[in-house]
């Protein structure tokens, strides 16, 4: 996905970046680019693929959540900085927490943070289960099944905001048997499945909440 595209694409989904946010999201792949030799954090490392698998699909919560309504957002497990730091330059309104158990990665984001000059955003070395605080939306992306994901997340989610779990093909994971289990502690708004645009790979996105 080249950039013509990925702007193409999120006008799409109501996403319209200014020429500010998108020199950005470019300064953010430069730095995820050099950082990525020093330390690991990602195998996709083309531009097209950064573009089109790591920003645009971090954006793709929009189709769960209009985070114009939002006022504070946690991503735990963030590894490299998705979705929250891409968020938060498409959105800068919110009010940013980033959790990473790896304190590598958290020296990094707060340096992506201090270069890309970003405002009312923080980067924890904590994994989520043992943070506490509450917030609108909790999100994670590509961190652990989703049982194991609702142990670290739910208890961050305020009374009246959601967690949002962006995920692949979630039909071999949320089995019946797993669905059962999880509706008895919480309660699934929805599932709302897309693919990739280009690629066509498929995406999920399951919104909970505490009962």
């Amino acid at each position: 996905m080249n950039k013509e595209e990925f702007i193409l694409e999120l006008q799409k989904i109501n996403i319209k970046l200014t020429n500010h946010q998108l020199q950005q999201l470019e300064k953010f792949y430069n730095l995820l680019i050099m950082w990525n030799k020093k330390i690991n954090l990602t195998a996709i490392t083309s531009k097209e693929e950064v573009y089109l698998k790591h920003f645009y699909d971090s954006l793709t919560i929009i189709k769960a959540i209009d985070l114009q309504s939002v006022k504070t957002l946690c991503d735990v497990g963030t590894g490299a900085g998705f979705p929250g730091i891409v968020l938060k330059i498409a959105f800068p309104h919110l009010k940013v927490t980033l959790l990473d158990s790896l304190q590598k990665r958290v020296t990094y984001l707060n340096e992506v943070i201090k270069e890309l000059d970003l405002k009312d955003i923080e980067a924890y070395h904590v994994r989520g289960e043992d943070y506490n605080n509450k917030f609108d939306i909790v999100t994670a992306r590509a961190v652990a099944n989703i049982e194991k994901l609702l142990g670290y997340t739910m208890h961050l989610v305020n009374d009246t905001g959601h967690f949002i779990a962006m995920k692949g093909n979630i039909d071999t994971e949320l089995t019946p048997i797993i669905k059962n289990k999880i509706t008895q502690k919480y309660q699934i708004e929805s599932i709302i499945k897309f693919t990739l645009p280009k690629e066509l790979s498929n995406r999920s996105l399951i919104i909970i909440k505490n009962k």
